[in-house]
């Protein structure tokens, strides 16, 4: 284990989450829900009927719902049709590590805190480091290291790669034969 999770066992996720998180009913508007995302500067609004959690709903999902709704549509759309609906929780006894653990592996910077199946808090990303701003750096390389991994995922499932230029924007990188031409993955992905 990292020396610097170690550090944080011990450090429960009920010492450090936001208890006065932003909620909204999952029949809000995407509209409103994104005012209130703003309104409150918040990345991610938990999903409340009552006291039961439906869902989340990230920054993420409503950029989705921008770039894949038409305009009409987007009138219509309530946060409920968008949002995460299996939704990873942590207690709050749980250490500090292991919510970090539990956020790489998903690819989280947010869980929602449950007890007695009820939402009583939100752990960020964000609220670890501000508890302990030296995990920044350890933070960043685990995502990173996620992220790499699964390159490297894509990477073997296609055999056809190497190292070299880019034949449609010039860097210097991995390239995949896609189309008969080789290119790196940000112009394999944005065709």
């Amino acid at each position: 284990m990292n020396k610097r999770l170690r550090k944080m066992n011990g450090i429960k996720v009920g010492d450090i989450m936001t208890r006065n998180f932003v909620s909204v009913n999952p029949s809000t508007s995407l509209h409103d829900a994104a005012k209130e995302m703003y309104k409150k500067r918040v990345g991610s609004l938990i999903l409340k009927e009552g006291q039961t959690m439906t869902g989340l709903l990230t920054e993420r999902d409503v950029v989705w719902a921008i770039t894949k709704k038409s305009r009409k549509d987007f009138k219509n759309i309530k946060a409920k049709d968008i949002a995460t609906k299996k939704v990873v929780s942590i207690k709050p006894s749980a250490d500090l590590s292991q919510a970090l653990k539990k956020m790489n592996k998903h690819g989280f910077k947010w869980l929602p805190v449950m007890s007695n199946k009820k939402v009583i808090g939100l752990l960020t990303l964000k609220d670890i480091i501000k508890m302990k701003p030296e995990l920044l750096e350890s933070a960043g390389e685990m995502f990173n290291i996620r992220e790499e991994t699964e390159k490297l995922k894509r990477i073997s499932g296609n055999k056809k790669w190497r190292e070299g230029m880019c034949e449609e924007c010039g860097n210097y990188d991995l390239l995949y034969k896609t189309d008969e031409r080789l290119l790196c993955e940000g112009c394999t992905d944005s065709m």
